[in-house]
């Protein structure tokens, strides 16, 4: 988890690390607070030019990303909503983390400050839970927390989604270009 942070660095986008598991658990003080099975564990980092269009972007990709096989056995054809299995949130704002200083100690400038970041993560949970069809199946840990994420990888098949406005910023900076309003909506 944290060589998937360090080597995401560098763009500015609403950030999910997704992870298919066989099971995965959330423990704050030795207290397991949350739990899952089969499904999916979500880092989620919130970026601080987030806004709506990015969790719902975020949201629909989560609960559609078809990483499992079909009953056919073709791989890649089924998702976490379709083979109804859980989704366990964790927050991580060290997504956005940078060691850039001479000093090598991380920051986090770009990542959602505390009070905002707690208000959109709760609204990304409810945004996750109706595209999924209902919270049953949406675990979190606890936010702020500091948190310790156990899981058993299956694969291991692991993914990251980037919100596509803050992509199209990014990819048009790799080429030297500004980015096109046009190009970010139709990666939509």
């Amino acid at each position: 988890i944290v060589v998937a942070a360090a080597a995401l660095r560098g763009g500015s986008a609403m950030r999910l690390v997704l992870q298919r598991v066989v099971s995965a658990s959330v423990s704050v003080d030795g207290a397991e607070v949350s739990t899952i099975g089969r499904g999916l564990l979500a880092l989620v980092g919130l970026h601080e030019e987030d806004g709506a269009e990015d969790l719902q972007f975020c949201a629909r990709k989560l609960c559609g990303a078809k990483l499992w096989e079909n009953e056919s056995g073709k791989s890649w054809r089924q998702s976490v909503r379709q083979m109804e299995y859980e989704i366990l949130l964790v927050s991580q704002f060290t997504l956005f983390g940078e060691v850039t200083n001479k000093k090598h100690v991380p920051d986090f400038k770009a990542s959602m400050k505390t009070a905002e970041a707690t208000r959109t993560y709760d609204e990304f949970k409810a945004l996750v839970a109706r595209e999924y069809g209902g919270e049953a199946r949406i675990k979190d840990g606890v936010f702020g927390a500091k948190m310790a994420v156990s899981l058993v990888n299956d694969g291991p098949v692991t993914l990251v989604v980037d919100s596509p406005r803050h992509r199209a910023e990014r990819e048009a900076g790799a080429r030297g270009e500004e980015p096109d309003e046009r190009e970010a909506e139709a990666k939509a």
